[in-house]
C-alpha cells in the first residue's frame, strides 16, 4: 500500500511486495483490432457506425460498464476485462486473467464472435494485421481522448513515425506472473532476449497504403522510430533486471501529462522524478498518477505486478492465442526457462539488439542473426517451448499448433499477406486477406 505522499523508497518498497507464489500463476492476453471499410478506408469515432456507436452497441449487447470522457464513451469493463480505444481507434480487449490458456481463448473467442455479429451486414471489416495496410495515416481520425491530444502533440518532436505508431499499429500482447524479483529477473531477461523471434514469429505488416514497406513487420520499424526514452528496453536492465533499476528507469522517463483534478495538462517531458520530489503547482503525485505514468513508456517488457510481453505483430485470433502459449510454456515451466536464456544467451553474442531486432523487422524468418536464418533459431525454440506447456499445461498444448506449423514451414504471417497482395493488389482483397 503506498502512502498518500510518494517517494522513491515507497515505490521500490511497493514493487518488492510484487509477486504470486507458483501455484497461483495466471495467464492474460490483450488483443488489438481495427475496424475498417471494406476497401480499407478508416471508420472514424463520431461516424454513425464508427468507434463510438461500436463501443455503446457492444455495452448494450453484453453489459458492459461503460467510462466516459466527457461526453464521449471512451471504454467498457466487466468480469476483470476493459475494451479500450487506441489513438486511431484501434479497439483492445484487456482480458481477465486466467488459469489456463484455454480459457484465455474462451474469453478472446466469445469477444471476437461479439465484434463480429455486430457489423453483420454493415460496410464495416474487423481486420488482424501489425499496420492498417491501405489508408495513409494523415486519413485516420483520432480519437477523442486528452490524453492521445497530448501524445499527438509532444511525440513527433522525438520520433518522426510517432503518428504511425499512435494511429495505425495493432498488437497482441500478454502478461504473466512471477513469484519474486529474482524470477522476474529471470523472465525479463529471456522475454527481451527473445525480441527478434518474437518478431519475426509474428510479424504481419509488410503493406503501407497498398504498396510493399521492404519490410515483414513495418510495425516494429515504426517503433524504433518512436521516441526512444520510452521505447526499446534500456540496455543495463536487458543484461541485469532489478527493481531498483526498473524504478529508476521510471523515474526518470520523460511525462507526456498530469492528469488530476478531472483535467489533461500537457508536462513537457518532465522527468516523473522532478515532478515526485518538486509536485506541480502545489500537488504532488499520488498512486493513480504514479500507476498511469507506467502506462506512458512503451518498451518491448514492462513490469508491473505482471510482466507485459509487448513485442508482436496482431495477427489471427489462433496465432494470437499462440503467442499467449509460447511466453507461458516458456516461463511458467522451470526447465524451459533455462533452456531459453541459455538460447538468449546464444543469440546475444551475435550483433547489439538493435541490429537483430532490424533484422527480424526486415526479413521475418528469413532474416540473418549470426549467420542463420531466424527460422533456425525459431525451430530451436518451438522444441523448447513445446516441451515447457506440456510439462505447465498438458491439456492446452494443442493452442501452440497454429505457430509451430508456422515454424515448421519457416514462414511468418507477413509471408501469406504479401503471397495473397502478389496475386491479387486491389484493396478490397488485401481487406479479404487480413479480416479478424
Amino acid at each position: 500500500m503506498l502512502p498518500d505522499r510518494l517517494d522513491r523508497d515507497a515505490l521500490l518498497a511497493d514493487f518488492r511486495t510484487y509477486g504470486r507464489p507458483r501455484p497461483d500463476w495466471l495467464v492474460g492476453g490483450e488483443f488489438e483490432r481495427a475496424l475498417v471499410r471494406p476497401d480499407g478506408r478508416p471508420v472514424g469515432y463520431f461516424e454513425p457506425d464508427g468507434i463510438a456507436w461500436v463501443l455503446a452497441e457492444m455495452a448494450r449487447r453484453g453489459a458492459w460498464d461503460v467510462e466516459y470522457e466527457g461526453d464521449h464513451p471512451i471504454a467498457l469493463w466487466k468480469n476483470g476485462g476493459s475494451i479500450t480505444l487506441e489513438p486511431g481507434g484501434q479497439v483492445e480487449l484487456s482480458g481477465a486473467p486466467h488459469r489456463t490458456l484455454s480459457a484465455l481463448a474462451a474469453e478472446m473467442m466469445g469477444n471476437r464472435s461479439e465484434m463480429l455479429s455486430l457489423v453483420e451486414g454493415k460496410d464495416l471489416v474487423w481486420i488482424a494485421c501489425g499496420l492498417s495496410p491501405i489508408t495513409s495515416m494523415d486519413a485516420i481520425p483520432w480519437v477523442p481522448k486528452g490524453r492521445y491530444e497530448i501524445m499527438r502533440q509532444y511525440l513527433p518532436h522525438f520520433g518522426d513515425m510517432a503518428h504511425f505508431m499512435m494511429k495505425g499499429t495493432c498488437s497482441v500482447q500478454v502478461n504473466l506472473d512471477y513469484s519474486d524479483e529474482a524470477d522476474c529477473a529471470r523472465k525479463v531477461r529471456a522475454s527481451a532476449g527473445l525480441a527478434p523471434l518474437t518478431t519475426a514469429l509474428f510479424a504481419n505488416s509488410p503493406l503501407y497504403q497498398n504498396q510493399l514497406t521492404g519490410y515483414k513487420s513495418y510495425r516494429a520499424h515504426i517503433w524504433t522510430r518512436t521516441d526512444p526514452a520510452r521505447t526499446g528496453f534500456p540496455r543495463s536492465l536487458r543484461e541485469g533486471y532489478s527493481h531498483e533499476g526498473w524504478v529508476d528507469y521510471l523515474l526518470a522517463a520523460p511525462m507526456m501529462f498530469y492528469k488530476y483534478g478531472g483535467r489533461w495538462i500537457p508536462a513537457e517531458g518532465r522527468p516523473f522524478r522532478d515532478y515526485l520530489e518538486h509536485g506541480h503547482e502545489g500537488h504532488f503525485p499520488d498512486a493513480n498518477e504514479w500507476l498511469l505514468h507506467q502506462t506512458s513508456v512503451f518498451p518491448e517488457v514492462r513490469v508491473k505486478r505482471t510482466i507485459e510481453i509487448r513485442g508482436a505483430d496482431c495477427v489471427d485470433h489462433r496465432l494470437a492465442v499462440a503467442f499467449c502459449a509460447l511466453f507461458t510454456g516458456l516461463l511458467y515451466c522451470k526447465t524451459a526457462l533455462a533452456e531459453v536464456l541459455d538460447l538468449v544467451a546464444e543469440l546475444e553474442r551475435h550483433g547489439d539488439p538493435a541490429d537483430r531486432l532490424a533484422a527480424a523487422a526486415v526479413g521475418g524468418l528469413e532474416g540473418q542473426v549470426g549467420g542463420r536464418p531466424l527460422s533456425d533459431w525459431a525451430r530451436d525454440l518451438g522444441g523448447i517451448v513445446r516441451r515447457g506447456l506440456e510439462s505447465c499445461l498438458p491439456a492446452d498444448l494443442p493452442l501452440l499448433d497454429p505457430l509451430l506449423a508456422n515454424i515448421d514451414a519457416g514462414r511468418c504471417p507477413a509471408d501469406d499477406l504479401i503471397d495473397a497482395w502478389m496475386t491479387n493488389r486491389d484493396p478490397v482483397s488485401v481487406i479479404d486477406a487480413v479480416r479478424y
